[in-house]
């Protein structure tokens, strides 16, 4: 039987000791919902359903000696992070971003088991970005003939650096893959 991993680590800055305090303690409501126990009160309703997938870890910490906050998982999590750090955000620094990595491993080698994928917060967005969406991004662009796009300046398509505009009319579609 092979073990599945997601993990991820990141600092995230908080403006004030008292941040920090709150971010701490929400953290742990969150874990406490995901073990089983009511959200209190005055739980923000945006993160009940991240609590649910709440698998990582928060620890005090200091940034350029400014309090900061730890978040860091091998059983993933992402969602759960993300809504986190966006919550903080809103409350603390709109205008702030935070971004960060993860990864996707495994104890046996398996086809499914590898890759990863990053993260751009802000108070106002989350965008989200994995390896395997990119790679299906990527074939399915090579299997699909693209048009020529000519340069006025070399007079050649701008994508397979070939065919000139009078051969505009030519059947053959572009075959050049995209750049990454």
């Amino acid at each position: 039987m092979a073990d599945y991993f997601t993990s991820f680590s990141l600092i995230f800055s908080l403006p004030s000791v008292e941040a920090q305090a709150y971010a701490l303690q929400l953290a742990e409501q969150a874990s406490q919902i995901q073990q089983g126990d009511e959200p209190p009160a005055n739980f923000p309703e945006d993160l009940k359903s991240a609590a649910e997938d709440w698998c990582l870890e928060s620890n005090a910490e200091t940034d350029d000696n400014k309090p900061a906050l730890w978040l860091h998982s091998s059983n993933g999590g992402i969602d759960a992070v993300c809504s986190f750090v966006q919550h903080l955000l809103q409350k603390f620094d709109p205008q702030g971003r935070v971004t960060f990595e993860w990864s996707h491993d495994c104890s046996k080698p398996r086809t499914d088991a590898y890759g990863g994928g990053a993260a751009v917060i802000t108070a106002r967005k989350i965008k989200t970005f994995s390896t395997s969406e990119w790679l299906s991004q990527q074939e399915a662009a090579a299997s699909s003939p693209r048009e020529h796009v000519f340069s006025s300046e070399t007079q050649c398509c701008q994508q397979c650096g070939r065919h000139s505009d009078d051969d505009a009319v030519e059947p053959q579609p572009c075959q050049t893959p995209e750049a990454p």
